[in-house]
């Protein structure tokens, strides 16, 4: 794999432009274990981004594959990413997610035999095999990093890419983290981990380093020429000196200039057995000479020095989308093969059809699983299922104790309006916080696995759009029939099933409110916005404020009011289609005929129909919505 960075002049113009990468080169073979290493801030991560497709912008350069330009569809069906974070639902046990993935990844196609056969191979390499049953929340941090390994294993990938794999496990996780992925590219498989500084022993353990400094290759080559190599530099590394401390914490001194022009900024590869290239002292004008002497143009490769062509190109973070369209960085990817004379195998043709489908099997099948799943997690989220349950029954007899038989007191329409309003207030605010608190939650295993190719975004969000709105109608139905009764409202059941449908629709809605911003914020900033949003809908519902008596230049707010669509059908529910006088147990009873009250708030020549339309497209609206910030929040994360 073969990696080029540079510097573009038209970044120039922009000073919040900041240079991450500057003119790297690399390569990266198969059957080898390479670690990009360097100290915080020198760009490994940003590099590794990059090489994978995750970052695709504010960057150019060429990334090359067996000498051929890197299609970033068809890599992708090539290759794994595990981030730093292992992002696992922990709600599924190891062999419920392993089901998962190989239902997704391996298709219809292939039996259920032979997935359960793969299942148990990589869990026994894994030594996962005794964790079957655990829940995943339940495992070990060693026990979750090769968890997330065995899920990208199952369709065998032939490049890997690791961010930190030893991120927050003890030694002896480490050790075994890093002899798996040692196995792992013995298998002919390309493993390219980020480490920050990892011990001597897993040092040894690495076939092939790429060190980054200041945004600049300062060594790339086999790990057991690192310290003669820099012995011919002047940079002696003790004895008692770790290896990787010595290159990667600046104790050398600052000599990343000087490392940098040695090794061409990563076009030169140091190789076991092969003479180092010819090295000169340099002062700094005359490096930047002789970088400049090395440039050659796109597609001029050294393959006697196994170089690839220096562009100029550059990796830039904040970098304004005016400031180009870019690809990024040149990498060169080659089989074992391909290095051999006379072979020309190349990693696209040998090891994937071009008529290769997007994901392993079709959406409709992508959508059953992920409902699935779905369906299960929502029955083992004590939060999500029992204690929305246990709130709706408890506000339900609580609600109905406080307004207990009011419905058809004429001398209590005022407390039974207010009865409706709150009505619509509890039904609202428990289906848009929870849907709030819970799907941002979601979105890193969302990323990870919609990047990986294991789903596409439609079917992962018409699962969850179908998945709760069951359990949502449930416990809408049970508390509406506890307040209903209790109130002692028309005992009708056409005005049942009216008020009803109001109650539903208006918790679909408010559902799907708190996934559009769930989808477009944060759990902070959604948790606070949402109720303030809100208000202006409260507001001009029609309780507070009469529609005629809302300043005309204000009236179009109301129209954009869910709360007033169902609290207006709630109202017409109860008061309207004919309704007989209600009691009076008083000398007087002003709203005593239900076509006073409706004549009070405006409604005479309300249409329920209109109200259920009303909200039936704005629950469509706020769905289709909620899908198109997800896919910018995804896009916006790359």
């Amino acid at each position: 794999m073969y990696v080029q960075k540079g510097c573009c002049n038209y970044l120039l113009f922009f000073s919040d432009v900041k240079t991450i990468l500057k003119g790297v080169n690399g390569r990266l073979k198969s059957g080898e274990l390479t670690a990009i290493m360097g100290p915080s801030g020198a760009g490994k991560s940003t590099l590794l981004n990059i090489l994978t497709g995750y970052k695709t912008s504010g960057m150019e350069g060429s990334i090359t594959i067996n000498g051929h330009e890197r299609d970033l569809s068809q890599f992708a069906k090539l290759s794994a990413y595990i981030m730093q974070d292992n992002q696992l639902h922990g709600n599924l046990s190891v062999e419920e997610a392993m089901n998962v993935a190989t239902a997704l990844k391996l298709g219809t196609q292939i039996s259920k035999q032979e997935k359960q056969k793969v299942i148990q191979e990589i869990l026994e390499t894994l030594g996962l095999q005794e964790h079957v049953k655990t829940m995943t929340s339940n495992l070990s941090g060693g026990q979750k990093k090769r968890l997330s390994i065995a899920l990208e294993l199952v369709n065998n990938p032939p490049i890997m890419f690791f961010d930190e794999p030893t991120s927050g496990l003890d030694s002896s996780s480490c050790f075994q983290c890093i002899s798996l992925l040692k196995c792992l590219a013995r298998g002919g498989r390309t493993i390219i981990c980020t480490i920050h500084q990892p011990s001597a022993r897993l040092f040894e353990m690495f076939d092939h380093l790429y060190t980054l400094a200041d945004g600049q290759c300062i060594y790339q080559g086999s790990t057991q020429q690192l310290v003669p190599f820099m012995a011919t530099l002047g940079l002696v590394c003790p004895s008692y000196h770790n290896p990787a401390s010595f290159i990667s914490c600046g104790e050398y001194g600052d000599y990343v200039r000087k490392l940098v022009a040695a090794i061409q900024n990563g076009k030169c590869d140091i190789q076991a057995g092969k003479p180092f290239p010819q090295t000169e002292q340099l002062n700094n004008a005359d490096f930047d000479k002789k970088i400049n002497n090395t440039q050659s143009l796109p597609g001029e490769a050294n393959h006697g020095n196994n170089l690839l062509s220096y562009t100029q190109n550059d990796i830039s973070k904040e970098v304004p989308a005016s400031a180009g369209d870019g690809v990024v960085i040149p990498i060169e990817m080659t089989t074992c093969e391909a290095d051999k004379p006379g072979v020309t195998s190349t990693l696209l043709e040998d090891s994937l059809p071009t008529s290769q489908k997007r994901y392993g099997t079709s959406e409709l099948n992508q959508f059953w699983i992920v409902l699935k799943r779905t369906l299960l997690f929502s029955r083992r989220d004590w939060t999500l299922m029992y204690l929305r349950l246990f709130a709706h029954i408890l506000v339900g007899f609580l609600i109905g104790a406080l307004y207990y038989d009011i419905g058809n007191d004429g001398a209590k329409v005022l407390s039974n309006l207010g009865f409706l309003f709150f009505n619509m207030l509890f039904l609202m605010y428990t289906s848009m916080t929870i849907t709030i608190l819970s799907f941002p939650l979601e979105m890193p295993v969302l990323i990870k696995e919609n990047f990986n190719r294991w789903y596409s975004l439609r079917s992962y969000y018409m699962a969850i759009t179908v998945s709760d709105i069951p359990f949502q109608a449930i416990f809408c139905v049970i508390y509406v029939s506890i307040v209903y009764y209790l109130t002692s409202q028309p005992p009708e059941l056409s005005r049942f099933t009216m008020f009803l449908s109001a109650c539903l629709l208006i918790s679909f809605v408010a559902q799907s409110v708190g996934l559009v911003v769930g989808a477009a914020m944060n759990v902070q900033n959604g948790v606070f916005l949402a109720p303030v949003m809100s208000v202006p809908f409260l507001l001009f519902s029609g309780f507070f404020v009469s529609f005629d008596a809302i300043p005309i230049y204000l009236r179009w707010i109301t129209y954009l009011s869910y709360i007033r669509y169902g609290f207006e059908g709630t109202t017409l529910a109860t008061y309207a289609f004919g309704r007989e006088k209600l009691k009076c147990y008083q000398v007087y009873c002003h709203f005593k005929s239900p076509s006073t009250t409706l004549e009070e708030l405006d409604m005479l020549n309300a249409d329920f129909n209109l109200d259920i339309i009303a909200l039936i497209v704005i629950f469509i609206i706020l769905r289709i919505a909620a899908f198109l910030f997800l896919r910018w929040k995804l896009m916006s994360q790359r």
